[in-house]
C-alpha cells in the first residue's frame, strides 16, 4: 500500500503493523478505506447507511487477529466512524484498533470513533485500542472514541486503552452490559502533556449473577493538562466489581477523578481505590545516583508506572 511516512509511522505506533498483517484487516486513511481483506471465519463489510463496518466473526474461530487502524495526515478532516463487531459463541479473538492523527496544518483534525461489540455466549475479545499524535501546526489532534460492550453469559472481554502522546483533546465514553458469570477486564493508560485536556468515563452494569469487573486507570498528567476521570460501576446481581484510578500528577497539570458505586442487590460487592500524587523523591534520587539525570529518572518512572 502507498502510505506516506506520516501514516506508516501512525500504524506502527497505533497497531505495531510495518506491513500488511495476516488475517482480517481494514486501514482507513483520511475518510477512506484503503485496503480491507476478509477470511473464512471473519467477514468486513462497509455499511450502507453510515461510515464504517460491520465484522462478522463466525462461532468457534479462534487465535485470529482483526486490525482496523486509522489515520489522519491532513489538516481539517472531521470524521465520525461506526463500527460493530459481531462475535459468534465460543469464539477467541484479538481486534486492533487505534487511530493517529498528523497535522501540521492550522485547522483541527477530528476523529470521532464508535465501536460497538455484540459478544456471543462463550465468546472471548480481547481489545487494542492506542491513540496518537504529533505534528508541529496550530491546528489540534482530536479524537472521542465511544466502546460500547454488549456481553452475553459465560464471556470475558480485555480492553487496552492506550493513549500514547501528542493528542489535544479527548473524551473517551465506555459502555458495557454483562450477563452471568460474563468477566470484563479494563486496562487504561494516559497520559497528557501541554495544554491538552482528556475526559474518560465508564459506565459498567453488572447485571447477570456473578458477573466481575476490573477497571483500571492509570494515569500521567504533565505541564498544564487537564484529566478528568469518571468510573462507574452498577451491581444488580449477585456480582463483583473493581475500579481503580492511580495518577501522578506534575509541573501544574490538575486530575480530577470521581468513583461511583452502585449496588442494588444484596449480594454486590463493589470496591473502588483512587490515588493520585506525584513522583516520590526517594525514587529520583535513588535513579539519580546510578548516573540518571533528573528528566531520564523521571522518564523512567513514568514508562514504569504505565506499563
Amino acid at each position: 500500500m502507498n502510505w506516506t511516512n506520516e501514516e506508516k509511522q501512525i500504524f506502527c505506533e497505533v497497531a505495531d503493523v510495518f506491513e500488511i498483517p495476516e488475517g482480517a484487516y481494514n486501514f482507513r486513511v483520511n475518510g477512506k478505506s484503503v485496503g480491507r481483506k476478509s477470511t473464512e471465519n471473519i467477514n468486513i463489510e462497509p455499511k450502507t447507511d453510515v461510515s464504517g463496518l460491520d465484522i462478522h466473526i463466525k462461532p468457534g474461530t479462534k487465535n485470529e487477529t482483526v486490525h482496523i487502524p486509522v489515520a489522519i495526515s491532513v489538516t481539517g478532516l472531521s470524521e465520525a466512524v461506526y463500527n460493530d463487531f459481531h462475535v459468534g459463541k465460543g469464539a477467541d479473538v484479538t481486534i486492533i484498533a487505534g487511530c493517529g492523527i498528523y497535522n501540521c496544518g492550522p485547522t483541527d483534525s477530528t476523529h470521532n470513533g464508535i465501536h460497538r461489540f455484540f459478544i456471543e455466549k462463550g465468546a472471548k475479545v480481547r481489545y487494542i485500542e492506542r491513540h496518537y499524535g504529533f505534528g508541529g501546526g496550530r491546528g489540534g489532534k482530536i479524537l472521542n472514541p465511544v466502546t460500547e460492550l454488549y456481553m452475553e453469559d459465560d464471556t470475558e472481554a480485555l480492553l487496552e486503552m492506550e493513549q500514547i502522546k501528542g493528542v489535544d483533546s479527548t473524551i473517551r465514553e465506555t459502555k458495557a452490559k454483562l450477563g452471568d458469570r460474563a468477566k470484563l477486564v479494563v486496562k487504561e493508560r494516559l497520559m497528557t502533556h501541554g495544554r491538552q485536556k482528556a475526559e474518560s468515563s465508564y459506565n459498567v452494569i453488572l447485571d447477570g449473577v456473578d458477573s466481575t469487573a476490573d477497571v483500571v486507570s492509570r494515569a500521567i498528567a504533565q505541564d498544564v493538562s487537564r484529566q478528568n476521570l469518571k468510573l462507574t460501576i452498577v451491581g444488580n446481581n449477585k456480582c463483583r466489581g473493581h475500579s481503580e484510578c492511580n495518577a501522578i500528577l506534575m509541573d501544574d497539570a490538575k486530575v480530577i477523578a470521581t468513583p461511583s458505586l452502585e449496588a442494588a442487590n444484596i449480594n454486590a460487592e463493589l470496591i473502588h481505590e483512587a490515588a493520585i500524587g506525584k513522583i516520590a523523591g526517594d525514587q529520583l534520587t535513588k535513579l539519580m545516583t546510578l548516573g540518571l539525570t533528573k528528566k531520564e529518572a523521571e522518564s523512567k518512572i513514568i514508562n514504569g508506572f504505565l506499563k
